[in-house]
């Protein structure tokens, strides 16, 4: 397993932009696969992102909008949310599993604490 850490959300109005950051602990961090949870207000957590060596995976609501990268030299996914909708407001999750990613929270035994993203309209 590995230590992850989230940072990056606020409140920003419908239409802008925020980019989340989430850093991770141990060396072999290339090789995992990271994803991108959210969760809102009496709703189940479900699935915005992913990332792994075959490239980054949308949720439809998120697709075109959402942008899914990492930095494997500093141990970083990052999520930058471009025109953003106040159903976006949630609660934001940085997971990780080995190799290969999914879209199932089961799928993931890393999970971060979570960042608040906030979109007012």
């Amino acid at each position: 397993q590995v230590q992850l850490v989230e940072s990056g959300g606020g409140l920003v109005q419908a239409g802008g932009s925020l980019r989340l950051s989430c850093a991770a602990s141990g060396r072999t961090f290339s090789s995992y696969a990271l994803g991108w949870f959210r969760q809102a207000p009496g709703k189940e957590r479900e699935f915005v992102a992913s990332i792994d060596w075959r490239g980054g995976n949308y949720a439809d609501s998120v697709k075109g909008r959402f942008t899914i990268s990492r930095d494997n030299a500093k141990n970083t996914v990052y999520l930058q949310m471009n025109s953003l909708k106040p159903e976006d407001t949630a609660v934001y999750y940085c997971a990780a599993k080995w190799v290969v990613a999914g879209v199932r929270e089961a799928d993931y035994d890393s999970w971060g604490q979570g960042t608040q993203v906030t979109v007012s309209s």
